[in-house]
């Protein structure tokens, strides 16, 4: 098994640090949405929380089709983009944060919306007849009992993200050191039948997916006693 390359560092760099943006946009975005989900009685939340699970049941090629189009010089998105001087976004670190932000948009708000749920009204009235306003009640009620909740999605969004690869692909192309993530990597090495070098990032891929999960479902397990 060789050892990794100046590309394949570049793509475990590149990948890292689009995991992480990805997934405080993801926190960032999913918890309004969550929190929306979790304690509304409107008629739209079905169709809402249909919308947050659809990348669940779409191949990812088809998300990166649509937003290609959508973000691309003819979309909607993309005029946009490039009236606000951001230029247009796909084939750039940026397009791949908002293809991994539509992609694993479910793996954050679901878990956040469970715990949310679970939390139930009583601890955030008991707050209110001390007169702690929206804004204290969920800093230093809600965020505190939902925690694993944030976990969770935080992991699972990252984790997701690393993963990617129809998504990015077609968003972001296959661009050396500014799109070219772990799994595009890969298959570039499988497809120049470098299995050394694929063997390598693949097994790092399936060693530090199985660690954070197993440390995620150990936590779980362990707080159920």
């Amino acid at each position: 098994m060789n050892l990794p390359g100046a590309a394949d560092l570049a793509a475990i760099q590149l990948t890292l640090a689009l995991a992480a943006t990805t997934t405080l946009c993801l926190l960032v975005l999913g918890t309004p949405v969550a929190w929306w989900l979790a304690r509304t009685r409107s008629r739209a939340a079905g169709v809402v929380g249909a919308l947050v699970a659809l990348p669940l049941v779409l191949p990812p090629t088809v998300i990166g089709f649509y937003l290609l189009l959508l973000l691309g010089p003819d979309g909607p998105l993309g005029h946009a983009s490039a009236a606000l001087g951001l230029g247009y976004l796909p084939f750039t670190f940026a397009g791949l944060v908002v293809g991994s932000v539509a992609y694993s948009f479910p793996f954050a708000v679901q878990p956040l919306q469970n715990a949310f749920a679970a939390l139930g009204s009583k601890p955030l009235e008991a707050a209110a007849t001390l007169r702690a306003g929206p804004v204290d009640r969920f800093i230093h009620v809600v965020l505190p009992l939902t925690r694993r909740g944030f976990a969770s999605a935080a992991v699972l969004g990252f984790t997701h993200t690393v993963g990617e690869f129809g998504v990015v692909l077609m968003l972001g192309g296959n661009i050396p050191g500014k799109t070219r993530v772990i799994s595009v990597q890969i298959f570039d090495h499988v497809e120049a039948m470098e299995y050394g070098e694929a063997h390598w990032l693949a097994g790092t891929m399936v060693v530090l997916s199985f660690l954070v999960l197993f440390l995620l479902y150990r936590r779980r397990s362990d707080a159920t006693f």
